[in-house]
């Protein structure tokens, strides 16, 4: 086991990075802004002219960042947390958004969904219960 650091601590994540083409702007305002909810942030000038957009909704900030070589990433993803877990993917569901459930991690409930440039996402709540039980939400209808 490595030795611990008591120099510094990690105190938190200030955002997640994500790829899209040049061009791709408001195909991520529609998805992230209309479908998800989440506010638009202005970007500081010189970081504006690189192009991309910048999310935050709750805790979480996402940075959409232009690349021209752009590949969605298929396995590769942010965990994002949330309540009402139910109602986001059956939001999702409402705007097209494909939801794959995935009952392989215990003590949560999640799904994995793809954005509108096909980058992996997948969003997770605590499961009810004993800590670490592995208990499925009594929300809405899931699909597989």
């Amino acid at each position: 086991m490595a030795e611990q650091n008591t120099e510094y601590t990690f105190d938190g994540l200030h955002h997640v990075q994500l790829a899209i083409p040049p061009g791709a702007e408001e195909l991520c305002r529609a998805f992230w802004g209309d479908v998800l909810g989440m506010t638009e942030l202005e970007k500081p000038p010189a970081l504006a002219a690189r192009g991309g957009c910048w999310f935050r909704g709750g805790g979480l900030e996402v940075h959409l960042g232009v690349q021209d070589d752009f590949r969605p990433s298929g396995k590769a993803h942010p965990g994002i947390l949330v309540s009402s877990l139910d109602t986001l993917a059956e939001r999702l569901r409402d705007h097209g958004v494909d939801v794959t459930w995935d009952d392989d991690f215990p003590g949560y409930n999640r799904f994995y969904a793809l954005d509108k440039l096909g980058n992996r996402l997948e969003f997770l709540e605590r499961a009810p219960g004993p800590a670490g039980a592995h208990v499925r939400g009594t929300g809405g209808p899931r699909e597989a």
